[in-house]
């Protein structure tokens, strides 16, 4: 696995009463012995199958054998580092031998077989999980990050151990990361950490172990910047200890007078890293930061949680809109407290989070917290238990390449958290900025591609609006209704991110099939053939591709030259170039010497979505009743042009992108198309309004309009107006004209 760094001093906690917390444990100058790791694990399990540690622990060493790190420390020194963490976290005993093993299949001459047989098949199962994928090596950093993630998420959503072995195993690598030479890999690991790992950690609510992981990246990624808080972290230490021990003592009254027995109050700094992405998200300095410290009161049971925030918010004022219950509503990670902030005792806002001690067990430790009364007997069941994980299994399905998934993961772990409710009362937790589209997908993904608008709050607001904490979000679906590629640009989270563009590439290729085939159809029959499915498939060797589909497609999309399909099907035909280039150029001249006539080898355009395998021009806006002609753009599909349009000159030299293309005027009956005109309007008062009231009234609809000259006694537009077809946009021209207001109208091409 990769070497890591020595870990960078923590700040200390400020610790009132009897509470005392120590900093994350160092790492430990010697090697453990065998001896004393059976003895830590013993001391919380004296059930811990001592024979399996002691064998785990003699086969990490014999199998590492002379191996070193770039410490010079012997390599198994490792591997028993992460099971003496794992020990902190009171894992069970198939954690801790899995630890021992974890490299053992990667960097040695051990095998999963071998594993298996030695220490059982869980154990197996859980060294697989953790194990990179060693096939990955000729592959980008960015593909391997991908792939590797992947395998770990399907890993752990069966045994979340997996995953907590695989924090582990990071935490010691960032502790010793100083130890690698290239500074180019030390920044890339830590940035790994920062984006993906220290996340993980967070998802499962283990905040002492991301805290550690964060404060070593950000040493790492920023040490000046580190350096700095840390500073300014000490200096108010010792300067506000007087303050610090006033408001402590003060909460602490306000428990005794309420009656609470059994209550713990403590200070706690925030982390440097956490305060650095405060001041980088809201642009403010150290010395404008208002919560450097929180206070926590610790209870015995949720309703002296209640007590207590009812006492302090008795005696002090509350600051407004920082009161959250995470108890009757639990983040994600099964985090559970109160928070609240008040104007303290020296008229200074402080921060207060008050939690039972079980609750307190979940926000340090997360998931490892229920091993500490389970004894991992519900390792299997915790994995597919959380919601984020199950999300990000559908992202795997539905990502096509490595890169994509890694964005979309990323997306989906990494964020703060808005609260929003179904009208039933439903909760779900969504990233900061999500939308209602990317609701409707967390609620189902059959309700995100039904969805065609949103009520929130009783009211109907567009899809792109951006969800705050308590929203009620009501999705309004169709039966008929697919995902808007737009809806990609809006969308936040991985899960519908992910769901938007499966469908765009299954919608994309069914467009691009329906186009190749009419091409080939409309090729084979200029040349007197026939298209036949089974013909077209005893080619497939000839063409190397795989499924007839596979043709079809790639001649729609412009990948494959359906010249070279029509002569592996028939190789007694050879199209010479010289022809094809004769005939292409004489097919603008046919259609511009004929304007109206259609010919029957046309392709008529129809059923195809815009924007998919089909294009139109942004230079000339064809719409219907302009007579057109098809470019095939590769890896786009068919761009359509008017006859006119000067753009086509770009391309006579290229026959073999032609194609002669027609409306199909019963499939457009009822499609917008954009035509763009230039207006010239008188500069007097109410003019716009006489303007668009004349465009409504023919039943046209502006999609974009742009003053492109102002003068003092008129003014000039570009507008692109929503049309049925030409006649339409005539309509609206000569209508226009007719107003007083509108010196010239004129449609253009680009």
């Amino acid at each position: 696995m990769q070497e890591s760094a020595q870990p960078t001093a923590m700040p200390a906690l400020v610790v009132a009463t009897s509470t005392v917390e120590e900093a994350p444990a160092q790492p430990r100058a010697r090697i453990i012995r065998q001896y004393e790791l059976v003895e830590k694990v013993k001391s919380y399990d004296p059930d811990a199958d001592e024979d399996a540690i002691n064998r785990a622990y003699v086969y990490a060493v014999k199998m590492h054998g002379s191996q070193k790190r770039a410490s010079g420390d012997p390599y198994f020194a490792h591997p028993v580092e992460v099971a003496y963490i794992l020990t902190g976290m009171r894992m069970d005993t198939t954690t801790i031998v899995t630890a021992l093993l974890h490299d053992t299949v990667e960097d040695t001459d051990a095998t999963l077989e071998e594993i298996e047989g030695l220490f059982g098949p869980q154990v197996r199962q859980l060294v697989d999980g953790v194990t990179k994928l060693s096939q990955l090596e000729h592959k980008s950093e960015s593909t391997k990050q991908a792939e590797n993630l992947r395998k770990l998420l399907i890993a752990m959503s069966e045994d979340l151990r997996v995953l907590l072995v695989k924090l582990a195993d990071r935490l010691h690598n960032m502790r010793t990361l100083h130890f690698i030479k290239s500074e180019d890999k030390r920044r890339r690991i830590a940035r790994e950490t920062l984006e993906i790992y220290s996340s993980l950690a967070e998802r499962i609510g283990m905040r002492m172990l991301k805290d550690e992981l964060q404060d070593l990246a950000f040493g790492q990624l920023y040490p000046e910047a580190r350096e700095s808080i840390v500073n300014r972290l000490e200096y108010l230490r010792d300067q506000g200890k007087a303050e610090i021990a006033q408001n402590t003592t003060s909460i602490s009254r306000l428990m005794d007078e309420a009656g609470i027995k059994g209550y713990e109050v403590a200070g706690r700094e925030k982390q440097p890293y956490s305060i650095w992405k405060k001041m980088e998200k809201k642009n403010i300095s150290f010395e404008q930061l208002s919560d450097i410290l929180a206070f926590r009161v610790t209870v015995k049971t949720i309703p002296e949680c209640y007590q207590a925030l009812g006492a302090i918010h008795a005696k002090y004022h509350t600051v407004p809109g920082q009161f959250k219950d995470y108890i009757s509503t639990p983040k994600s990670n099964g985090y559970q407290s109160i928070h609240t902030a008040v104007i303290g005792p020296q008229q200074n806002r402080i921060e207060v989070q008050i939690r039972t001690q079980e609750m307190h067990d979940v926000a340090e430790y997360g998931v490892a917290a229920h091993w500490s009364y389970k004894q991992g007997q519900d390792a299997k069941k915790e994995g597919k238990s959380y919601r984020w994980i199950r999300e990000l299994l559908e992202i795997i399905e539905k990502s096509e390449e490595p890169e994509e998934f890694l964005e979309n993961t990323k997306l989906e772990m990494y964020h703060d958290q808005v609260f929003c409710f179904t009208p039933k009362g439903d909760l779900f937790a969504l990233p900061r900025g999500s939308t209602p589209v990317d609701f409707a997908f967390a609620v189902h993904s059959k309700v995100g591609q039904a969805c065609v608008g949103s009520k929130v709050n009783g009211r109907i607001v567009p899809l792109r609006t951006q969800l705050r904490n308590g929203d009620q979000v009501d999705i309004i679906t169709s039966k008929n209704s697919t995902p808007s590629p737009a809806w990609e640009r809006f969308v936040v989270t991985g899960k519908a991110r992910s769901e938007i563009r499966k469908f765009v590439r299954t919608q994309q290729r069914a467009e691009y099939i329906n186009l190749g085939r009419a091409i080939l159809i409309k090729t084979f029959k200029q040349e007197g053939k026939d298209l036949h499915d089974k013909t077209l498939e005893a080619s497939l060797s000839k063409l190397n591709r795989k499924l007839v589909d596979d043709v079809f497609a790639e001649v729609g999309e412009g990948v494959l030259n359906r010249m070279a399909v029509l002569e592996a099907v028939h190789p007694e035909i050879k199209v010479a170039a010289a022809e094809a280039a004769e005939k292409k150029p004489n097919l603008l001249d046919r259609l511009r010497k004929k304007p109206n006539a259609i010919s029957k080898n046309a392709i008529p355009i129809q059923g195809l979505i815009p924007g998919m395998a089909l294009h139109y021009g942004g230079c000339c806006h064809p719409i219907p009743g302009d007579k057109i002609v098809g470019i095939v753009t590769t890896g786009k599909g068919v761009t359509i042009h008017t006859v006119g349009c000067e753009t086509l000159e770009n391309y006579t030299e290229m026959p073999e992108r032609w194609l002669e293309v027609a409306w199909d005027e019963s499939a457009n009956a009822n499609v917008s198309h954009v035509g763009r005109l230039k207006v010239i309007l008188a500069h007097d008062q109410g003019v716009l309004a006489t303007f668009t009231n004349v465009i409504a009234k023919e039943g046209g609809n502006i999609t974009n309009l742009k003053i492109i000259n102002r003068a003092v006694d008129h003014f000039d537009l570009i507008i692109d107006i929503e049309v049925r077809d030409t006649s339409h946009l005539h309509s609206v021209i000569a209508n226009l004209r007719n107003q007083k207001v509108v010196h010239s109208v004129e449609r253009i091409s680009g």
